[in-house]
């Protein structure tokens, strides 16, 4: 995500995802095979899981379902017993939710719930910021090991660009220092005056481009215009289905100028056994971004129900 200062961004990203493709995710929720399990039906029916049964939430767009699904039927496989509420909505909502035992286990995003917790931190490394969230979760809460995955602000070259200056998916974005002057980077309006924007491209990389176009937040504006051409690079999210549709290239942040956002359970602590917390973290350590954006791709790209996704992956890995 673009700031830990700005955590506006952070819950523009999560939750808009859903705005922007509303009909995509209600057939997502509708057709998701998880919803035969009618206990999970009203996402914000209160009431704690009882026994040995575990709760998994999620957000309100299409890759916090399919993660949901992801760690949910990697739970089954150890024999526990789940329960779904999908779709909840907002981290106001779903932190408020996992406080109070009503939800056990929520795929999360380590950078974004940072901002929610601690808009000023701006930690170095993955495991800065863990132990940042740590210093500042409900004591009930707790975060599991984060996976590779990411799914985060990126500087994203078209095709025809990538070959006209022989990038490929090692390149960085350095490696634009020569090329910038000749082209057109497009993003959200906040791009251009952020330090995770413009201002740091230049400052951390040395970039100045020939022109900034005003897009939107790494949706179907941005998508478009780069695929046209309008825009030779943009700001686009890294676990964007259309990266591989349209042969995008991302080119790498070694410098980590727009942080991380490292895929990660949050946990409900007196919820979930070790054997629960094992199977998570086994899965976590499996899980990298280029992963995810196949499996993101199969769901929204290919309409693919997300728990046939997510139960495939799942034996593909060796996780059931």
């Amino acid at each position: 995500m673009t700031s830990y200062a700005k955590s506006t961004r952070s819950s523009t990203r999560r939750t808009g995802t859903a705005v922007v493709t509303l009909a995509a995710t209600a057939a997502l929720v509708a057709g998701c095979s998880s919803s035969d399990d009618k206990s999970g039906s009203d996402p914000l029916s209160g009431g704690k899981a009882s026994g040995d049964s575990v709760v998994v939430g999620s957000n309100n767009f299409a890759e916090s379902i399919l993660l949901a699904d992801i760690y949910g039927e990697a739970l089954k496989a150890k024999g526990v017993k789940v329960t779904y509420k999908h779709n909840i909505g907002s981290r106001e909502t779903t932190y408020g939710l996992l406080k109070n035992g009503s939800v056990t286990v929520l795929p999360e995003y380590n950078g974004a719930l940072l901002a929610y917790l601690d808009k000023d931190a701006a930690p170095k490394t993955v495991a800065a910021t863990t132990a940042a969230i740590g210093a500042k979760l409900d004591p009930k809460l707790t975060l599991l090991e984060p996976s590779p995955a990411q799914n985060k602000d990126s500087v994203t070259v078209n095709a025809a660009t990538a070959d006209k200056y022989k990038l490929t998916d090692k390149s960085s974005i350095a490696d634009l220092k020569d090329a910038a002057k000749d082209m057109v980077i497009g993003g959200s309006p906040e791009f251009q005056t952020r330090q995770q924007g413009l201002l740091g491209l230049k400052s951390l990389y040395g970039l100045e481009f020939k022109s900034f176009k005003a897009l939107d937040a790494g949706g179907p504006l941005t998508q478009a215009a780069l695929k046209k051409d309008t825009v030779q690079a943009a700001d686009v999210f890294t676990t964007d289905p259309t990266i591989a549709k349209e042969k995008f290239v991302v080119l790498q942040d070694p410098k980590n100028l727009f942080g991380f956002e490292n895929v990660q359970p949050l946990v409900y602590k007196s919820g979930l056994d070790k054997k629960g917390v094992d199977a998570l973290n086994a899965l976590s350590a499996k899980l990298d971004t280029a992963t995810l954006l196949d499996l993101d791709t199969q769901v929204q790209s290919q309409n693919k129900d997300p728990l046939d996704v997510a139960k495939a992956w799942l034996k593909s890995a060796g996780l059931v």
